[in-house]
C-alpha cells in the first residue's frame, strides 16, 4: 500500500468534498464533511480495503492523512 493509494480510498469516501482537497498534509478533521459518522466510516474503509482494524484512539492521534496513512502501514 502507497500513500498515494490511501488517499484515493480515503478521498472516494467524501461525497461532497472536491477531490483535489485531499492530500498527505490535509488535516481531515479540518474539513466541512468530517463528523463522527465520516470517521466510522474510515474505520471500515480501512478494514475493508487494507485488513487494519483502526480504532478510534488512531483517529484522534491522527491529524494528517499522512498520519492517519502511518497509523494503517504500522498495523499491517
Amino acid at each position: 500500500m502507497e500513500l498515494k493509494e490511501f488517499i484515493e480510498h480515503f478521498a472516494e469516501q467524501f461525497e461532497e468534498t472536491p477531490v483535489e482537497s485531499f492530500m498527505a498534509e490535509t488535516v481531515f478533521k479540518d474539513l466541512d464533511e468530517w463528523s463522527s459518522l465520516m470517521a466510522l466510516v474510515i474505520i471500515g474503509m480501512v478494514d475493508e480495503e487494507f485488513g487494519v482494524v483502526l480504532k478510534g484512539e488512531d483517529i484522534r492521534n491522527s491529524q494528517t492523512i499522512e498520519d492517519l496513512y502511518k497509523q494503517v502501514k504500522n498495523g499491517k
